[in-house]
C-alpha cells in the first residue's frame, strides 16, 4: 500500500482501473459456468450498479468539486453545474453518434449511427463501454484530485471509488457474456467480448488524471463532468434496464444497497 501511495496519480489511476477491469472480466467469466443467469439476480445486480453509480458521483465526485471551487473567482456552484451538465450532454451526443445495442434488446432496438450495419457482438460490446468511459474518467480525476490533497478527495476516497466501480462492472462484463452466449457464441468468444468492454476504463483513467494534474483549474469541472455522465447514464439505461423484466420493487431496493455500500465505502475510507 505504501508503494501504492507514493505513485503519481496517473499510475494509481491506472492501476486501479486495471483492477475494475478485471472485475468486468469475472463478471464476464460466469458464461464459462452457466449459459443463462437469473434474471432477478441481474436486475438486483443492475440496481445495486446503479446505486454504486449516484452515490459515487455526489460523495466521490460533486462533493470535491464544491470544496475545490470555494477558492476560486466564480460562485462555488458554477463549476459543479456546468461541469455536470456537460458531462451528461456529452453522453448524450455519444449515445446518438455511436452504434451500440443494450443487452437482452432485438437488434432493431439498436442506436446510434449506422447500427443496422454492425454485428450484433460489436453492439453489444459498444454499448457498456459507453458506459465504462465515465466510470474510467471518474477514478482517473479522483486520484488527480487526490493530488490537490483536499480533505474530500484524498487517495483512499479514490480507492473507494475505484472499489465501488469495480463492484458494479461485474454485472456489465455478465450483461455482454450471457446474450452472445444465449445466441450460439462459443464460451470463450462471449467472455472475450464480455471483458473487452472494460478495456476502456485504463485508458479513459489516464486520460483524467494526466488532464486534471496538468491543468489543475480543470479540476472542479472534471469532477463534476465525471459525476454528471455517470448520472446520465443510470438514468437512461441502468435504471430503466433493471426494472424491464417486471422486478422493480427489487432492483429498487439493490439500487438503495448499492448507494449505502458506496456511501460507506466512501465515508470509511475516504
Amino acid at each position: 500500500m505504501s508503494f501504492f501511495l507514493k505513485l503519481d496519480p496517473v499510475w494509481q489511476a491506472f492501476l486501479a482501473t486495471l483492477f475494475t477491469w478485471g472485475m468486468t472480466a469475472l463478471g464476464a467469466a460466469l458464461v464459462f459456468l452457466t449459459k443463462r443467469a437469473n434474471q432477478k439476480f441481474l436486475d438486483s445486480m443492475l440496481g445495486f450498479a446503479g446505486g454504486v453509480m449516484i452515490a459515487a458521483s455526489f460523495w466521490s465526485l460533486i462533493a470535491p468539486a464544491l470544496e475545490m471551487a470555494e477558492s476560486g473567482s466564480v460562485p462555488e456552484w458554477v463549476p459543479a453545474a456546468v461541469g455536470f451538465l456537460l458531462g451528461g450532454l456529452f453522453l448524450s451526443l455519444i449515445n446518438k453518434l455511436i452504434p451500440h445495442l443494450h443487452p437482452n434488446l432485438p437488434m432493431r432496438k439498436a442506436e446510434g449511427m449506422h447500427s443496422e450495419r454492425k454485428r450484433r457482438s460489436t453492439l453489444l460490446v459498444l454499448a457498456v463501454t459507453l458506459h465504462n468511459i465515465p466510470e474510467g474518467l471518474a477514478v482517473g480525476v479522483s486520484f488527480g484530485a487526490a493530488a490537490t490533497e483536499l480533505s474530500s478527495a484524498g487517495v483512499t476516497g479514490a480507492l473507494a471509488l475505484a472499489i465501488g466501480i469495480g463492484i458494479q462492472n461485474f454485472p456489465e462484463g455478465t450483461a455482454v457474456s450471457m446474450p452472445l452466449r444465449r445466441d450460439g457464441m462459443s464460451r470463450l468468444k462471449s467472455f472475450g467480448y464480455g471483458q473487452l468492454s472494460g478495456m476502456v476504463e485504463p485508458i479513459a483513467a489516464v486520460i483524467g488524471a494526466a488532464a486534471v494534474v496538468t491543468i489543475e483549474p480543470l479540476l472542479p469541472y472534471a469532477l463534476s463532468f465525471a459525476a454528471g455522465a455517470m448520472i446520465f447514464v443510470v438514468a437512461e439505461e441502468v435504471i430503466p434496464a433493471s426494472q424491464e423484466e417486471g422486478n422493480k420493487d427489487l432492483a429498487s431496493m439493490a439500487l438503495m444497497v448499492g448507494f449505502t455500500v458506496m456511501m460507506i465505502l466512501d465515508v470509511a475510507l475516504g
